[in-house]
C-alpha cells in the first residue's frame, strides 16, 4: 500500500501546473483562427491567426441580421409586418425554414428562422424586402464592413453559402457580433434552443437552435454558428456573467463538438482570467454645455456607451480616472451625434476612449424663441445690460 501511494504522489509531481498564460496558448488549438474579446470595451483577449481570410459559412448571418435590426429602428421594417417570400428566396439551398413560394410570414418569425435555425430562405426573404434584391443587400452588407472599420471581409451573399469572393475573417466577425448584440432583441431570439414556427396550421415546424452552448453552458445567449464543407465548423458564442459579455469566435474547426468545446473553453479562460469595472454609465451626464442659439439653456454631454475597463483578476482592481474632451460644436446636434471623447486613465495610461454625445437633440432656436430666451435670461440676471 505504501509503495501505491508513493507511486501515485509521484504521478502527481510529474504533471505539469497549467497557469493561465500557459493555457492561452493552447485554447482553441484545433480552429484555423480564433479570436476572443470583450464586448463593451472591444479589448482582445486572446487571438490565433484572427485576420486570415476564411468563408464565413452562416456566421455571415450576423451581418445580415445587424443590418434586418437596424431597418427596424429606423422604422422601415416592422415586427409585426408580412414579407411575400420570392421564388428566388424559397428555392434557397442549405438550411431552411422550408418557406414556400408566394408565402406571407412576419418579420418576427423571420428573424427567428435565421437566428435559430440558419434559414437560408428567410434571410434572403428579409433581403430582398429591405433592398429589393439580394444584390442590393449585399452591397450594404459591404457598404456596412466599411463603415465598422473592417478590411478582411468581402462578401457575396447573405447567407454564407461558399462562393468564390465571399470571405471573411475570426476578427471581423467578432467585432460585427460586437455590433449585433447592442440589439437586445437578437439575444432574445438567439437564446432560444426550440420553439415552432406557423403552429396552429399543418405547415407546423420545429426549430432547434443549431448553437448547442445556449443549452448545455450556462450564460450563453447566442450567437450564430456556420458549416460548408469549405469553411469546415464555425462559432460565434457570446455569454453574459458577472456584468461582463465576452465573444468568443473560432473558425475552420474540425467538427462541431471540436468547436462547441474549444469556444467553451475560450469563455472560461476569459472569466477565470479578467473582471469588468465599471467607470461611467451611458446614462451618466459628464459634462453641460452653454450655446446662445441652443432651444435649451444647457446641453448636456453623456457617453454613447457604457464606459468600461478590463483588469486582469490576478493583479487585482484598478481605480481609473477620467478626462473629457468636448468638441467645437455647431447646431444642430443630433443624439448620437459624436461631440468629443472620454479618455479612461491608469496611472497617467489611457487604457480606454470612448465617443460622446447629447442626451437629447439640440436643436437651433428660431428667432422668436431666440427673443423669449434671451429675455427670460435678462430677467433671470444670466445676462447683464
Amino acid at each position: 500500500m505504501k509503495k501505491i501511494l508513493l507511486l501515485f504522489m509521484a504521478l502527481i509531481i510529474m504533471i505539469p501546473y497549467v497557469s493561465a498564460e500557459d493555457n492561452e496558448n493552447t485554447i482553441a488549438k484545433n480552429a484555423k483562427s480564433a479570436i476572443l474579446i470583450e464586448q463593451s470595451t472591444g479589448e482582445i483577449l486572446y487571438e490565433f491567426n484572427s485576420h486570415e481570410k476564411m468563408p464565413p459559412a452562416s456566421m455571415t448571418k450576423m451581418m445580415s441580421l445587424l443590418l434586418i435590426m437596424e431597418s427596424i429602428d429606423k422604422g422601415a421594417l416592422k415586427w409585426d409586418q408580412m414579407i411575400t417570400v420570392s421564388s428566388n428566396a424559397s428555392g434557397m439551398g442549405g438550411s431552411q425554414i422550408l418557406l414556400e413560394t408566394n408565402e406571407e410570414m412576419s418579420v418576427e418569425d423571420l428573424v427567428k428562422g435565421i437566428t435559430i435555425a440558419s434559414g437560408n430562405d428567410a434571410v434572403v426573404a428579409l433581403a430582398e424586402a429591405i433592398a429589393g434584391s439580394e444584390d442590393n443587400f449585399v452591397k450594404m452588407m459591404n457598404d456596412k464592413v466599411h463603415a465598422l472599420g473592417l478590411k478582411d471581409t468581402n462578401f457575396k451573399n447573405c447567407h454564407g453559402l461558399d462562393e468564390e469572393g465571399h470571405y471573411s475573417s475570426a476578427y471581423d466577425m467578432a467585432f460585427i457580433a460586437k455590433e449585433l448584440v447592442n440589439h437586445k432583441k437578437i439575444l432574445e431570439f438567439s437564446q432560444i434552443y426550440e420553439t415552432y414556427l406557423r403552429e396552429g396550421t399543418p405547415k407546423k415546424i420545429w426549430l432547434v437552435n443549431t448553437n448547442k452552448l445556449v443549452r448545455f453552458k450556462k450564460g450563453v445567449d447566442g450567437l450564430k454558428t456556420g458549416f460548408t464543407s469549405g469553411a469546415g465548423y464555425c462559432l460565434t458564442a457570446t455569454m453574459k456573467k458577472d456584468g461582463m459579455r465576452i465573444i468568443a469566435t473560432v473558425m475552420g474547426e474540425p467538427d462541431s463538438n471540436t468547436r462547441n468545446n474549444e469556444v467553451s473553453g475560450m469563455l472560461d479562460y476569459a472569466f477565470s482570467t479578467v473582471a469588468l469595472k465599471r467607470v461611467i454609465s451611458k446614462k451618466s451626464v459628464v459634462d453641460k454645455v452653454r450655446l446662445s442659439k441652443a432651444k435649451q439653456d444647457e446641453i448636456e454631454i453623456v457617453p454613447k456607451s457604457d464606459v468600461n475597463v478590463l483588469y486582469k483578476k490576478m493583479d487585482g482592481e484598478i481605480t481609473p480616472t477620467y478626462e473629457v474632451k468636448i468638441n467645437d460644436l455647431k447646431l444642430p446636434i443630433k443624439k448620437g451625434d459624436v461631440v468629443g471623447k472620454i479618455f479612461v486613465k491608469n496611472n497617467d495610461e489611457i487604457i480606454n476612449e470612448v465617443d460622446l454625445t447629447v442626451k437629447e437633440d439640440a436643436l437651433e432656436s428660431n428667432l422668436i424663441e431666440l427673443y423669449f430666451k434671451n429675455l427670460k435670461n435678462i430677467i433671470s440676471g444670466d445676462i447683464k445690460i
